[in-house]
C-alpha cells in the first residue's frame, strides 16, 4: 500500500514527541521550509521530520509578490492542506496574525487542525503584517496579542495541536521588551516561544537565557536580520526548534533562473542541473499509484 493510501499517524503527537526529545537531547529539531505540497515531499524524502509552511513562500508562490499581508486566511489553509495531505511527517504552518481579533484566531485554529496541520504560528505584528526580517513592522498591544494566545489555546479541539507564539516586538522596542511579552505568552498557554529577528548573537543568547527551561524556537533566515550563528551555538543555547523557512524557495528560484536563462540563451535546456522525467515521476510517488490502481481495478 502507498504513502498515498496508507493511512497517516497522529501528526500532532509526533511533533510533541520531537519537541521532547530535542530538548532533552538539545539536538534542535529542524524544519525546512516548504511552499508547496511538491517542496514538503521533497523535506521528507529528504530525511527530515517535520516541515514547515511558510508564509513567505507560499506568498510567492501563489501571488509571485513579498510577503506583506497580501494572502488572506482561506488562501493559507488550503495551502497548509495540501502540504499536510503530501507527507507523513507533522507539518506547522504559519498563520501570520491569525487574519483578525482573538475569534478570527479561534476560527483560524479549527481551519488549521481540520487542514490536518500539527502546529501553527501566530505573531502579533497588526494587520497587514510582513516579513519578520523586513524593516517598518508594527506590532499590536501586548494585552491583546495574549488574548490572541488564550484564544488559539482555548480553540483547540486536540489538545496535541501545538501553539508556537512569536513576537516581533523586538526591532520596534528591543530584545528585553521582546522577552517579557513571549514570558506573556507563555502564561497564556503557548507552547513554543518565538522571539523573530533579534539582531546578534548577544541577543539571541539573552532570550535563551532569559527563556530558559520553554520550548524555543530560531528561525535561520539566510541574509536575513539575526547575526550568523552555527548550529552547534544555537544547539547549546538550548533552542528546541530550528526553522529554514526560505532555504528551498531560495534553491529553487536560482535553479530556474539558471535554467530560464540557459534556454532563452541557447534554445536549449542542455547544460543545466535538473533530474529526469522518470526520476521526477518516483519522486512523486507514481510507482505506488500504479500499485494502488492494479489493487482496486476492477
Amino acid at each position: 500500500m502507498s504513502s498515498f493510501v496508507a493511512p497517516r499517524p497522529n501528526p500532532r503527537a509526533r511533533l510533541r514527541e520531537l519537541l521532547a526529545a530535542a530538548q532533552e537531547s538539545r539536538r534542535p529539531l529542524v524544519a525546512p521550509g516548504a511552499y508547496d505540497a511538491l517542496g514538503a515531499r521533497l523535506v521528507q524524502q529528504a530525511g527530515f521530520d517535520v516541515v514547515y509552511m511558510t508564509g513567505f513562500g507560499t506568498s510567492a508562490s501563489l501571488l509571485g509578490r513579498p510577503d506583506i499581508g497580501l494572502l488572506g486566511g482561506a488562501e493559507m489553509t488550503d495551502n497548509a492542506r495540501r502540504m499536510a495531505q503530501a507527507v507523513e511527517v507533522p507539518l506547522i504552518a504559519d498563520a501570520d496574525t491569525g487574519y483578525g481579533n482573538a475569534l478570527n484566531v479561534v476560527r483560524t485554529v479549527r481551519e488549521y487542525e481540520q487542514a490536518g496541520v500539527a502546529g501553527l504560528q501566530l505573531e502579533d505584528q497588526i494587520s497587514p503584517k510582513r516579513c519578520g526580517h523586513m524593516t517598518g513592522k508594527a506590532v499590536v498591544d501586548v494585552e491583546e496579542a495574549v488574548a490572541k494566545v488564550r484564544a488559539a489555546v482555548a480553540a483547540r479541539t486536540d489538545p496535541d495541536l501545538v501553539v508556537i507564539a512569536r513576537t516581533d516586538v523586538a526591532q520596534v522596542e528591543g530584545t528585553r521588551a521582546a522577552i517579557d511579552r513571549a514570558l506573556r505568552f507563555a502564561d497564556a498557554g503557548a507552547d513554543v516561544l518565538f522571539v523573530e529577528a533579534p539582531r546578534t548573537a548577544e541577543d539571541v543568547e539573552l532570550v535563551a537565557t532569559q527563556l530558559k527551561g520553554h520550548h524555543l524556537l530560531f528561525n535561520w533566515v539566510e541574509g536575513g536580520a539575526t547575526e550568523g550563528l552555527t548550529m552547534d551555538t544555537v544547539a547549546e543555547l538550548g533552542f528546541s526548534l530550528v526553522l529554514f523557512p526560505i532555504s528551498t524557495l531560495l534553491a529553487a528560484t536560482q535553479a530556474m533562473q539558471t535554467a530560464l536563462s540557459t534556454l532563452k540563451r541557447t534554445s536549449s535546456t542542455e547544460g543545466s542541473p535538473m533530474g529526469d522525467f522518470g526520476g521526477f515521476l518516483e519522486t512523486i510517488g507514481l510507482p505506488g499509484i500504479r500499485e494502488d490502481e492494479a489493487r482496486f481495478a476492477v
